[in-house]
């Protein structure tokens, strides 16, 4: 394999220093236009390829991206991390990685040490407090995914409309008494998810909500809230995402339910696991690598603007029906405790 072009072999053919190179190739505005076009042309006849580190560090920009997330092995950060990357790399930046582990202090230590290495930071679904997240964004520039802070880039999708096409397919299959499955409690995902079951519940007709509570949203807090929904009477789950409704399907399961003829489960996100189980998953699909995508856009236009802002792009949510959904058998038992009041 042939060796390298390197600068210095430019500026041999081009019969100029190493450094006039360098400046030729950084900005048309430094070197007189004759000498720079005699630069581009033996660089060219070379195959001179500038290393994109070394450009960056000439504009003062290590041309890095910082991606922080609570969970990479989770597959909706997984799948924004995909979008980061590519959109990233076809705007030229290399992309650095922490994981969180959902330790809100370490969250704050990850994000610093990010900053100090990257020329901005891409956070999802922060546990920080506003203040900790402002105090980041003057550090540098800040793009938050999935939480919303005043003062702060940030990039999500419309979270009440994941819950609202979620209870309306339930309600059209003639469940009118559904039970939700939260997120863990602080959570800005199901604060706004349960704003939006407030929203939509009263305005179709008979439907009542029951709240189970507060759950982890990965393996783990699925069998206690389908344990929950067995003894709220309900027909229908409504579950935080997508890795709790497959959790819920297989408790009832075990139990001697079956889904969906005992009782119908949605999910939310559509990870690609939902459509492997059987049955197979009915959720609502979030734009997940489109989060990351817009993420890198919204971040590189305050790191380095344009003339023309990059193209915004477009966050949609869909009903995906599959196989854990159906017109309820069973009618359901009266609640032992009320609905819609503890839905807040």
């Amino acid at each position: 394999m042939a060796d390298k072009v390197t600068v210095r072999d430019v500026a041999a053919e081009a019969k100029v220093s190493a450094s006039t190179v360098s400046r030729a190739l950084s900005s048309e505005d430094l070197v007189a236009p004759e000498t720079r076009r005699r630069i581009l042309e033996v660089a060219q006849n070379l195959g001179y390829r500038p290393s994109p580190v070394a450009q960056g560090l000439v504009a003062g920009r290590s041309k890095t991206i910082g991606l922080l997330v609570p969970d990479i092995e989770h597959p909706c950060y997984s799948a924004i991390a995909k979008g980061v990357y590519g959109q990233a790399l076809r705007e030229g930046y290399s992309v650095v990685i922490a994981d969180s582990d959902n330790d809100a202090s370490y969250e704050i230590a990850a994000a610093r040490r990010l900053q100090d290495q990257t020329d901005g930071l891409i956070v999802c679904s922060s546990k920080m407090s506003e203040q900790d997240i402002s105090a980041l964004n003057t550090a540098g520039p800040v793009v938050l995914s999935n939480r919303v802070c005043p003062g702060v880039a940030d990039v999500g999708f419309d979270a009440t409309e994941t819950v609202r096409q979620a209870v309306e397919h339930l309600h059209a299959l003639g469940h009118r008494s559904i039970a939700y499955a939260g997120g863990p409690e602080g959570s800005w995902s199901d604060e706004k998810r349960r704003k939006g079951l407030a929203s939509t519940a009263p305005k179709l007709a008979g439907l009542e909500i029951t709240d189970l509570g507060h759950f982890e949203p990965g393996f783990g807090g699925g069998g206690s809230a389908a344990d929950l929904a067995m003894a709220s009477g309900a027909t229908a789950v409504l579950a935080f995402n997508d890795f709790m409704a497959l959790e819920i399907m297989a408790r009832l399961r075990r139990r001697g339910y079956r889904v969906p003829d005992d009782f119908s489960v949605v999910g939310i996100d559509d990870i690609q696991s939902a459509n492997l189980t059987s049955p197979a998953l009915t959720t609502v699909r979030t734009p997940l690598r489109q989060i990351g995508q817009a993420s890198v856009n919204k971040l590189l236009d305050i790191v380095a603007p344009q003339a023309a802002p990059r193209p915004a792009i477009k966050l949609p949510v869909g009903l995906v029906v599959r196989e854990s959904t159906s017109p309820p058998t069973r009618a359901a038992a009266t609640k032992p405790t009320p609905a819609m009041e503890h839905v807040a």
